[in-house]
């Protein structure tokens, strides 16, 4: 009676372990599921930061002249009078061949020419 109380509980403690390395809720799926949350509530934190900019960005667009001005000059170019606009030409991108200066315009050889006598 008791060997075979024994082997039950040899069988139970096997079963209970079968569940809980291989079943539906094993410890190793459990660990994927933990894995998989914090992913997901990292992705989630960066697309809520995401938002709360595009949400100051349409605030400001919907109260403010600034931003408006801001999205021109930068998106549209555009240029108010005061302004020095300075143009970057990139010279690193393949087949970028850089403009030849102007030749320097010649000195009159004449002092007549200069204005002075």
């Amino acid at each position: 009676m008791l060997k075979i109380v024994v082997v039950l509980l040899a069988l139970l403690f096997a079963a209970l372990q079968y569940h809980l390395w291989f079943g539906e809720g094993s410890w190793p799926r459990a660990q994927a599921m933990r894995e998989k949350f914090e992913l997901q509530m990292s992705e989630n934190e960066k697309l809520q930061q995401s938002n709360a900019t595009m949400e100051a960005e349409v605030l400001d667009l919907k109260t403010g002249l600034d931003a408006i001005e801001e999205r021109a000059r930068v998106d549209l170019g555009l240029v108010r009078q005061g302004d020095m606009y300075f143009q970057i030409i990139e010279s690193d991108k393949p087949g970028y061949k850089a403009p030849e200066p102007a030749p320097a315009a010649a000195e009159p050889a004449d002092d007549k020419v200069s204005g002075h006598d």
